[in-house]
């Protein structure tokens, strides 16, 4: 991606302080103590111009986010958008919010194990081609790094237009042995959903009738045990006695 920024754009960057991290390893193991308080970590990996992860700062008080991008002309739009976004609440800058400046490649330097809750992954660029497989975001190497930064509740939630790299992200995530959860090839069928926060990449594919694909990856071990109890009572299961055995199989198709 070529990007052509504002002359200036480091210096402005630098006078924001409080919401831009231009060098976040300094901040590795340390973020909670950044935010100053406990609450779960989210972080989005190439959060673009930012409308994402400032609608879900905003919608999500009680929840920390951090908007990762390699480019500073992306970091400074994505202020932007946080920014406007607060200012409805009559907020100067978002309390729960820090944007940084970074490559996905090297996040081992910024974060530590367990240190994040949830990491979204928006319309990552596809790399189409078998021989670029590896960039890819859901590549299991990247996955590596994941998996290590989530605590017990971790989670990876996916989003793409790509058919292609939906495809590889799923067949990656079932050979890395993780529980995928609400798969969804296209998430607005039934139309917009309330609960969902679109990235601007999304607002413009919805708008054009294409297709979203959508799934949540469960990492965690507290997660894993919270999915599985609530499949046993969405099917009405549980541990001693199936749902439905086959001699009741056979009555009601008897009857």
């Amino acid at each position: 991606m070529r990007l052509r920024g504002r002359k200036g754009i480091r210096e402005s960057l630098e006078e924001q302080k409080e919401l831009v991290i231009l060098d976040p390893r300094k901040h590795k193991g340390k973020w909670a103590a950044l935010f100053g308080n406990d609450n779960p970590i989210h972080v989005e990996f190439g959060m673009g111009k930012g409308q994402f992860i400032s609608g879900m700062s905003y919608n999500n008080p009680d929840i920390n986010f951090i908007g990762i991008d390699m480019y500073d002309e992306l970091v400074r739009r994505a202020s932007e958008k946080a920014i406007a976004a607060w200012s409805e609440r009559q907020i100067e800058l978002p309390p729960n919010l820090r944007l940084a400046l970074a490559n996905v490649e090297y996040a081992e330097e910024v974060f530590t194990p367990g240190e994040l809750e949830r990491v979204y992954l928006n319309f990552s660029d596809p790399w189409p081609k078998s021989k670029h497989a590896r960039r890819r975001l859901t590549h299991p190497r990247f996955l590596e790094k994941y998996v290590s930064f989530l605590n017990p509740n971790g989670e990876i939630h996916l989003k793409t237009d790509s058919e292609t790299l939906f495809e590889f992200s799923l067949n990656s995530f079932a050979d890395y042995g993780l529980q995928m959860n609400n798969i969804s090839l296209n998430l607005h069928r039934e139309g917009i959903q309330e609960w969902n926060v679109m990235t601007e990449y999304e607002s413009k594919f919805v708008g054009k009738g294409m297709q979203i694909h959508r799934c949540e990856v469960i990492v965690g071990e507290v997660a894993l045990q919270r999915y599985h109890e609530g499949k046993m009572h969405k099917y009405r299961l549980n541990e001693n006695k199936p749902a439905l055995i086959e001699s009741e199989v056979v009555n009601e198709v008897v009857n």
